[in-house]
């Protein structure tokens, strides 16, 4: 997992081929004005828009989540937001099977961690991080982009 600011999403840029593009994307973006929903980036990329009220903890952790096939960059783009977090390792109690066609699969565990995104802040989740992101209270603006592996 990598938690940061945009200024310093070049310094990630090869950690994946389609990091550059993502950020790029981002930075070319008006993100505040965007509409919720899906749209494809490129090959590879796909952004996802929410504009919600934050979750409580018990709520978020009912999917308590990794990928297999995706890395996610989570952005906060406004509000202020609470993510749970656990390396994959330690997690022991599946929540049902692997999901393909969705790419994901849920945990009954208990984060180890807990950490804030505000304005301008972001997550990169790797298939390892197993996380429950949209806690808070308020409404809170993200952009997730899923990156194919």
């Amino acid at each position: 997992m990598i938690i940061d600011t945009l200024q310093n999403a070049p310094k990630y840029f090869s950690a994946h081929p389609l990091f550059a593009k993502a950020f790029e994307y981002i930075s070319q973006t008006d993100i505040e004005n965007a509409a919720d929903g899906k749209a494809d980036i490129s090959d590879g990329l796909k952004a996802i828009y929410s504009n919600a009220p934050g979750k409580t903890i018990e709520v978020s952790l009912a999917k308590f989540e990794c990928h297999n096939k995706n890395i996610d960059i989570q952005l906060c783009i406004s509000g202020f937001e609470t993510i749970g977090w656990k390396p994959r390792e330690k997690c022991e109690t599946p929540n049902g099977d692997y999901n393909a066609e969705k790419d994901v699969q849920f945990f009954n565990d208990t984060p180890d961690t807990f950490f804030q995104l505000r304005d301008g802040q972001f997550a990169i989740f790797f298939p390892e991080d197993v996380h429950a992101p949209m806690i808070g209270e308020g409404t809170i603006k993200k952009l997730v982009i899923k990156v194919k592996i």
